[in-house]
């Protein structure tokens, strides 16, 4: 209790001022590295699968599909990527389709079986870690990109001739963005739902989830992210790469009811992009949910796209003596131009 003098409070001492300020900065410090460490390791740790509809779920085979179980290599680490592989007779495209964060092979069916019919080949698989494979350590993008780049590998091994294309969902959308900025590879892009960058959505959940502003926790929360995971929030960043796409097709989609990635992302993305581009908003819809709205016209739009920029029109100029000059490369830790998986 303050001791009074004369009636009045007595005015506390220099000690007790630093003492009191030094007190309260490591009580805040505290709670701002309990709050990132959390964000961090939610992101990074994803939970194992235990419920009887998280291990049994709808496969080509309910779908009538010639699937092939296959398995393949990333571009990097000693781990091998799941996936289906669904051949088209005198297929001259192929298409790659791969979930979100956290998702599975499963959950994008129904893409892949209209994609099959319109008379493309379809590689559809998971991003390690996050699928079937569940319980090892993962990243927002950053490792991902070595399985993409892997799968496209895999598609060309299977069908040399043929032209190929992506649709990539959320998480798995972005990862289409940043690794065709990086491959010349692939000649046109569906991006449903993807982020701008790794901030803008881990922000936007930290925002939706805990009702605080993430500027309180971005510092620590990056240097949790370098510390936990080997990376930090600048090294993903679809906004930055999407411009070195062009002059290849790419289509963004994205609903305005978005309670996972910011709808905003879509029109930043778009604005960054070079043409050709197409940007399809869709209202009253959440996250991915574009095809749940009217899957007729999901899938015709999708088909028409490829149709027209894979199967009707001539390959685009090659780009591979613009990106080796490139100057905005983003190198990995032993120097190549990708980050290496572990």
């Amino acid at each position: 209790m303050l001791s009074t003098q004369n009636g009045r409070l007595a005015r506390p001492s220099l000690k007790q001022v630093v003492v009191s300020g030094i007190g309260g900065s490591i009580g805040v410090l505290g709670i701002v590295f309990a709050v990132a460490l959390y964000i961090v390791e939610t992101l990074i740790r994803p939970k194992r699968l235990h419920s009887f509809l998280d291990l049994y779920t709808f496969t080509p085979f309910e779908l009538n599909l010639p699937a092939e179980e296959v398995l393949f290599a990333p571009l990097y680490g000693d781990y091998q990527v799941c996936g289906w592989y669904v051949p088209y007779p005198q297929a001259t495209t192929t298409i790659i389709v791969c979930p979100g964060y956290r998702g599975s092979r499963s959950d994008v069916l129904g893409t892949c079986v209209h994609l099959w019919q319109a008379g493309h080949n379809i590689l559809v698989f998971e991003y390690y870690g996050h699928g079937t494979v569940v319980g090892k350590p993962v990243t927002l993008g950053y490792r991902e990109i070595n399985d993409f780049l892997g799968a496209v590998a895999y598609a060309q091994q299977r069908a040399p001739q043929a032209r190929l294309g992506v649709v990539g969902y959320s998480m798995g959308a972005s990862v289409s963005i940043m690794a065709s900025a990086r491959t010349e590879h692939i000649e046109a892009i569906v991006a449903d739902s993807p982020f701008a960058t790794h901030r803008s959505a881990v922000e936007y959940g930290v925002h939706r989830t805990l009702h605080l502003p993430f500027v309180l926790f971005h510092w620590m929360t990056d240097l949790l992210l370098w510390w936990r995971a080997g990376y930090r929030f600048h090294q993903v960043e679809p906004l930055r790469d999407i411009s070195r796409i062009a002059p290849r097709p790419i289509l963004l989609i994205h609903c305005l009811e978005d309670t996972v990635v910011n709808p905003q992302d879509a029109t930043l993305l778009y604005q960054a992009a070079g043409e050709p581009k197409e940007l399809w908003l869709l209202p009253d819809a959440d996250h991915c949910g574009a095809y749940f709205v009217d899957r007729v016209a999901y899938v015709g739009r999708l088909s028409a796209f490829f149709d027209l920029h894979l199967k009707k029109s001539r390959p685009p100029i090659s780009l591979q003596s613009r990106m080796n000059n490139e100057s905005g490369t983003t190198h990995g830790r032993d120097g190549s131009i990708f980050p290496e998986a572990s």
